[in-house]
């Protein structure tokens, strides 16, 4: 059978290969996108779309909700205790992510007229030639964006039960009366936080003796214990010796210290980490080189050990987040297509945990910029006493930069507060473009608002910002 040539394929259909593909289609190249990969549930538009972050914060959003309402932060208004009908939110959730993935991928596909779309896995057959199906491609540059899928260890008992990772947690129709969730970073939290706030029992259990290791100091205590306020029970420096079922219950024996303990819950959730969609790429054949874990080693410029092959996405390893992977499937395109020289720079990237309150960092922390032997200067400093968070009737969380001691430039800022996840791209300009907090607080930020804090935080490097009046500079 002939070869069907083309300029550019693209092995994958989430974040990174649509960003490859809207670009490779404006440069006029004839492309490729050959589709499936081994994360169970993804459709066109991949991960983020289908089984991650667009499914899963539309039931923490549900899950908020009925919380702001136990809450009552105003005393002035009353209203009965929320009814929660759990198959009705999966049901609107589905509903939305039906015509999110048709909207924003299938219809997207639809107009790129140089783009070829093969529903089927793609393997390297040699430099340049890919089996995809039926189908051989030739192709002169080829990117791979296949995405990870959800790693579960190989716990003593893990074969003898049925259990969820992220991917199943967002397709079941009931949540469980009771649920122990494994591992302590973003996905564990969320997913922890959002079934307790619809009703669901929840264990946390963290291998490390934090949440979020690497993290803040100051950011996690505090959110430890806003989760556990929540309703979470959280146990960590866990290890895991056995989890099994006694026919109606599952259950986790670990070591929590020096101590053995048993946890029992209707189901478990296993958030410990995700594996790199790569077994059926025959990547040896096209002299590709993986590295820890099986993920792709690449540069920079987002090129592997084979010239003329990029790889972009979650694919390559951490931080595995959308918006990253579609400027690498961007920047990927651009070398590859448009001779360019484009860079990723992963200091300026902000990471977001969507708990209540959200937590987010970018750039370095006190620890990193330390250990890297800068000098710098750190300052937390409480949402309590900013007039907005008073007005919103929830003062948790915080605000720490850090900053070159000399030049008072910012490297880093980690935020604890309800729209985190929205503050953070003002702290990315910051550090992006290597501002001051000179030049923070020479800013004026409308007031009242949660953005105010970080001028606040700015200006506490200089004075006691308590002993301010509101709009004082």
């Amino acid at each position: 059978m002939c070869a069907k040539k083309f300029d550019y394929a693209i092995l994958g259909q989430g974040a990174a290969a649509f960003a490859a593909a809207i670009r490779a289609n404006e440069l006029g190249k004839k492309t490729v996108l050959i589709g499936k990969n081994a994360t169970t549930g993804t459709i066109l538009g991949g991960t983020c779309v289908n089984v991650g972050c667009v499914p899963s914060k539309r039931i923490i959003s549900a899950g908020e909700f009925a919380s702001d309402f136990r809450e009552r932060k105003f005393s002035g208004i009353r209203f009965s205790e929320p009814q929660v009908d759990y198959s009705k939110i999966a049901a609107e959730k589905n509903a939305m992510v039906k015509q999110m993935q048709h909207s924003k991928y299938q219809e997207v596909l639809g107009g790129l007229k140089n783009v070829t779309y093969i529903n089927e896995f793609g393997s390297f057959d040699g430099k340049g030639r890919i089996k995809a199906g039926n189908e051989t491609i030739e192709a002169g540059k080829v990117l791979i964006a296949t995405g990870a899928r959800a790693s579960v260890p190989d716990f003593n008992g893990i074969d003898s039960i049925d259990y969820l990772t992220n991917e199943e947690a967002l397709s079941i129709k009931d949540a469980p009366k009771s649920l122990i969730v494994v591992g302590g970073r973003a996905m564990g939290l969320e997913f922890a936080q959002m079934f307790a706030r619809l009703g669901t029992k929840v264990t946390l259990l963290q291998r490390n003796e934090t949440i979020l290791p690497g993290w803040e100091p100051e950011l996690i205590q505090m959110l430890s214990a806003y989760i556990e306020d929540g309703g979470v029970t959280l146990r960590t420096g866990v290890s895991m010796e056995e989890v099994g079922s006694d026919g109606k219950m599952k259950f986790v024996k670990a070591l929590v210290g020096d101590k053995r303990e048993t946890f029992t819950a209707e189901n478990i959730l296993f958030a410990t980490g995700r594996k790199p969609n790569v077994e059926k790429l025959n990547l040896g054949s096209a002299g590709i080189k993986a590295g820890k874990g099986g993920f792709i080693e690449v540069n920079n410029r987002m090129e592997t050990s084979a010239e003329g092959v990029y790889a972009a996405g979650d694919v390559t390893g951490e931080p595995m987040l959308e918006t990253l992977a579609a400027k690498e499937g961007y920047a990927a395109t651009e070398n590859a297509l448009n001779g360019a020289k484009a860079e990723i720079d992963k200091n300026v990237v902000p990471k977001v945990v969507f708990t209540m309150p959200e937590a987010a960092y970018v750039g370095l922390t006190d620890e990193e910029a330390n250990g890297s032997g800068i000098r710098c200067s750190c300052s937390p400093r409480e949402f309590s006493g900013l007039p907005k968070a008073e007005i919103l009737g929830d003062t948790r969380g915080l605000v720490k930069m850090v900053i070159d001691h000399k030049s008072h430039r910012i490297l880093g800022v980690s935020i604890l507060s309800r729209s985190a996840s929205e503050l953070i791209s003002q702290a990315t300009l910051m550090v992006k473009f290597g501002m001051t907090i000179d030049d923070v607080i020479d800013t004026v930020y409308p007031f009242p608002t949660l953005s105010e804090e970080l001028k606040l935080t700015a200006l506490s490097f200089y004075k006691d910002v308590d002993k301010l009046s509101c709009c004082s500079i």
